[in-house]
């Protein structure tokens, strides 16, 4: 477990893999105490991965995605390209303001998605926010050849 200085900000990768954590396990309906617990840490520590105040050290995030049923690649998707590129800013946390994963709006999106307890009611609520954003980017595509 990797700590650093109180006054540095997280860096943008450790909050990504910690979004990433957050919504593939809000999305599961997993505690923080029950991943913590697969892992052996507290709850706490789940905290603070999915906050990015701490570093998810190697052997933990290998177990994380065992326990998550994912590829340890997955923590490392659709990361923003700034962080790839950038090193720690002044504000990294600004890298993803416009980053969907990261707002709690979509967060309680997949954790309602995944009340519905009917499989055939969510595959049409899914195919329909689906349509709508097809439909919606069709028309913004529209609007700029215009």
């Amino acid at each position: 477990m990797s700590r650093r200085p109180p006054k540095e900000a997280p860096d943008p990768i450790d909050t990504h893999v910690g979004q990433r954590l957050k919504a593939r396990r809000v999305g599961l309906r997993i505690s923080q105490s029950e991943i913590g617990k697969a892992l052996g840490v507290t709850f706490q520590q789940i905290q603070k991965y999915e906050n990015g105040a701490n570093r998810v050290g190697a052997s933990n995030l290998y177990k994380m995605a065992q326990a998550l049923d994912v590829e340890v690649s997955y923590f490392y998707e659709d990361m923003p390209s700034a962080a790839k590129l950038q090193s720690l800013s002044d504000n990294p946390a600004s890298i993803f303001e416009h980053d969907p994963m990261a707002q709690p709006e979509s967060i309680k999106l997949i954790h309602n998605y995944f009340r519905i307890i009917s499989p055939g009611v969510r595959t049409r609520v899914f195919q329909l926010v689906k349509s709508i954003a097809d439909q919606n980017s069709q028309s913004l595509t529209d609007d700029k050849d215009e």
